[in-house]
């Protein structure tokens, strides 16, 4: 018989659904700034404390004031920003601005978690319909009906998703450690030694001398048309592309794109603006046959070089080190194009360029290539996840 069987045959008549707040009981966080979590944060502490997104520090109990130390398994409500819920079952607080959850039973509250990511756009979309920053009130959660069926079958079910979840967490560390020998590797390639004899006549030039920078401007999304110029916007370059592509997300009328930047095959696109300056100057290389266009936040870099090697010099440790010395703003970071020009970067021959950009697209390719690999297997364990949580709690509600 079917986890799906057996639970029909527990609830043959469905299952009755209540307020959230009827079933579980509330907890609260601790009054803290983020400035007071930082300042007592240290390895060896024995609470955790969450705020938004995925930030939490660990301190010792005895520095945290007026603090509301929970001991037992809850759900934690992240309900301004990033809305996302987080299980935890080791002494924790968190900020007083989010809410939990818990239970008498540890496996209600799993149960209730994998309720909540079921319905996780519902609580997303309720968040943005506030303002600027997404955010939920308590209501929304404290008034949302969830099924309440018989421990036996929430213990059921956790323990299918928990299955998943756990196949899907082992893939995922797996992929981990492939991305960072990857990372390993690209830096050695990339790392050539200007205190031996050069590799292959390799030189030490700045940007500016191998090639030209163009800063862009006047493209917003709004722009965007079904179809038209090919267009790279910035923020894609962080949330879409990867190091090269043949093929733009978005187009914009050809009025448009006469007044735009234009980007010519085996041009690099540099996102020289960024929240923080681990993912400012992230670069996609052009390498699809049409002219296209960018606009502002954005630097197009015209070279004769491998496009690919290049690209990758953009991601190693190596450039990383250079970029920070000319990186400005605190809430905003930026690297002007002038600065840019300074940074400088090994040229070896094109034929050796050609050949450590092939061995950087296989291990780049086996580390973020959906259709192959792990990355395939990852995403098709979490379509089958999805598919099954949304099966199993799709219970029937029980008539009046």
């Amino acid at each position: 018989m079917s986890v799906i069987e057996q639970i029909k045959a527990l609830c043959p008549n469905g299952v009755e659904y209540k307020p959230i707040k009827d079933v579980y009981t509330r907890i609260k966080g601790t009054p803290i700034t983020a400035m007071q979590m930082k300042a007592i944060a240290c390895e060896n502490g024995d609470v955790r404390i969450f705020a938004g997104g995925k930030t939490f520090v660990d301190a010792k109990r005895e520095s945290i004031k007026n603090a509301n130390i929970i001991t037992v398994p809850s759900l934690i409500v992240q309900s301004r920003g990033i809305i996302d819920v987080i299980y935890y079952d080791k002494p924790f607080t968190f900020k007083n601005e989010m809410w939990g959850y818990t239970h008498k039973e540890s496996i209600s509250v799993k149960f209730l978690g994998y309720v909540f990511s079921n319905n996780i756009e519902y609580f997303r979309r309720k968040a943005s319909e506030t303002g600027s920053l997404p955010q939920i009130s308590l209501p929304v959660t404290e008034d949302f009906l969830i099924p309440v069926p018989p421990l036996e079958v929430q213990r059921k079910i956790v323990e299918v998703l928990d299955n998943f979840a756990e196949l899907t967490a082992e893939l995922t560390a797996e992929l981990t450690a492939r991305k960072k020998q990857y990372e390993y590797y690209r830096d050695s390639l990339l790392s050539f030694n200007k205190n031996t004899p050069p590799v292959g006549d390799v030189k030490w030039l700045p940007l500016g001398e191998i090639g030209t920078f163009i800063r862009g401007n006047g493209l917003q999304k709004k722009d965007f048309v079904d179809s038209g110029i090919g267009c790279i916007h910035y923020g894609q370059i962080y949330t879409y592309y990867g190091t090269f592509t043949t093929h733009t997300k978005s187009f914009v009328l050809p009025e448009l794109a006469s007044k735009l930047v234009k980007i010519h095959t085996g041009d690099l696109v540099i996102a020289c603006t960024s929240e923080n300056i681990e993912d400012v100057c992230k670069a996609v290389a052009w390498l699809g046959t049409e002219e296209i266009v960018t606009g502002g936040h954005s630097v197009v870099f015209h070279h004769n070089e491998n496009p690919k090697y290049v690209a990758y010099y953009f991601q190693s440790e190596a450039f990383f080190a250079q970029k920070i010395k000319y990186a400005r703003g605190t809430k905003v970071i930026d690297i002007k194009p002038d600065d840019l020009a300074k940074i400088v970067i090994p040229v070896p021959p094109l034929h050796e360029q050609e050949r450590i950009a092939g061995i950087l697209d296989r291990f780049e390719a086996l580390t973020s290539d959906l259709t192959s690999g792990l990355p395939a297997e990852i995403n098709a364990r979490r379509q089958q996840f999805d598919y099954y949580r949304n099966l199993l709690l799709d219970l029937p509600r029980r008539s009046a």
